[in-house]
């Protein structure tokens, strides 16, 4: 019994650090990453410390934040809108990256 539970937590492991490699590939794919690092402020804030500032229950806000950009909360520099070419983010793909942001507490 336990080594079939040790196979399934190890399983889930793969599934999701897949997952999370396939979600901060779509971060560099859509240009995220230009602005935004994962462990450092660049233009725009960490990743991490976004995720240390917002939770689950933020993630509509956020999404929204993604595609429509914004400007305020981490200073003078806008987030352009990334809805628009040439960025060309997806509802779906907000969420995701947005998820994905979050899970790096």
């Amino acid at each position: 019994m336990k080594k079939a539970f040790f196979a399934a937590m190890v399983g889930a492991s793969f599934l999701i650090a897949g997952q999370a490699q396939a979600d901060e590939a779509l971060a560099k794919a859509k240009l995220c990453t230009t602005c935004h690092k994962i462990d450092a402020k660049l233009v725009g804030p960490a990743y991490k410390d976004v995720a240390k500032k917002y939770k689950a229950s933020d993630i509509p806000m956020l999404t929204k934040k993604v595609l429509d950009g914004g400007s305020g909360v981490w200073g003078g520099v806008p987030m352009a809108p990334n809805k628009n070419p040439p960025y060309n983010v997806t509802e779906e793909e907000a969420k995701k990256l947005v998820t994905w942001i979050l899970s790096l507490k």
